[in-house]
């Protein structure tokens, strides 16, 4: 059976809808989708980040909201401009945190702890430039270009791979296109020298590789890496597929429900990346 037909069979059997709308590429079903997700506030909550089983509105489901709209070129304004509001709302400082105590009254994975109250670049550089990505201005993109650039230009962005990771998202599309690709050169330099990031394949441990910070072939921080580098981690991408067809996550999620969520998103970004790099 092919890579890809396996996979298929496995977002069919296993996956969430969300997941399976996005692999067929249907835009008006992955908004309605989401709708589900969405709080009176106008965050995102109810796992859609499925590492907490948290019904709240949470800056972390927001952006994975709108990377799910970013996969489908959509930007429905109905859903966006609520989003941008509760941003606006939980916002201290020109940054918003990942999430809030709140995740502490339901089941979540080990490493949702209080770390994750502090307002910071991560998440808020990848939610400014998800939100250039999908060209939707709103009020509080504003302010959280202006927070990531003051960041950036004072060279005090923190030593966390996730974080640098969120500002290489937030320099890809911010339209400052001289400014972005003076700055990102130290940033990548700061994530690659990064403990968690693995500049040759390091099969089922966690962390960040090449092709997290370009997942498609045609990211502006491609020619960071050697063919070589981008290659030997397709082979192991292609490689870690499982059995079933899905592929695996590297932690431990709170739940059943939770690991196949995170096999079903993890599966669909594996055939994305591998089909934009010609490897399917």
């Amino acid at each position: 059976m092919s890579t890809l037909l396996a996979a298929s069979r496995f977002l069919d059997r296993e996956a969430r809808l969300l997941e399976r709308h996005l692999f067929a590429g249907r835009p008006d079903a992955v908004i309605s989708a989401l709708r589900a997700y969405q709080n009176e506030d106008g965050g995102f909550g109810h796992g859609l980040e499925p590492d907490k089983r948290c019904p709240a509105s949470l800056p972390i489901d927001v952006e994975i909201a709108f990377q799910a709209l970013a996969t489908v070129h959509a930007a429905p304004a109905d859903l966006l401009g609520p989003a941008c509001d509760y941003l606006a709302s939980v916002t201290i400082d020109g940054a918003v945190p990942l999430a809030f105590p709140v995740i502490e009254d339901y089941p979540r994975a080990a490493h949702w702890t209080d770390w994750t109250y502090a307002p910071g670049v991560n998440p808020t550089a990848g939610l400014a430039g998800l939100l250039h990505q999908l060209d939707f201005d709103h009020p509080w993109r504003t302010t959280a270009t202006a927070f990531c650039w003051d960041v950036i230009d004072a060279g005090k962005l923190p030593d966390e791979a996730h974080a640098l990771s969120e500002v290489l998202l937030f320099l890809a599309h911010v339209p400052d296109r001289d400014r972005a690709l003076a700055a990102a050169p130290s940033v990548l330099d700061q994530l690659t020298a990064n403990d968690l990031f693995h500049p040759t394949p390091a099969p089922g441990a966690y962390g960040l590789t090449p092709l997290h910070v370009a997942p498609t072939a045609d990211s502006p921080w491609r020619a960071h890496f050697t063919s070589a580098q981008i290659d030997a981690h397709l082979d192991a991408l292609a490689a870690a597929q499982q059995d079933d067809g899905g592929w695996p996550v590297a932690w431990e999620p709170p739940s059943t429900a939770s690991k196949l969520e995170w096999r079903g998103m993890v599966t669909l970004q594996a055939i994305n990346t591998l089909t934009s790099y010609d490897r399917l």
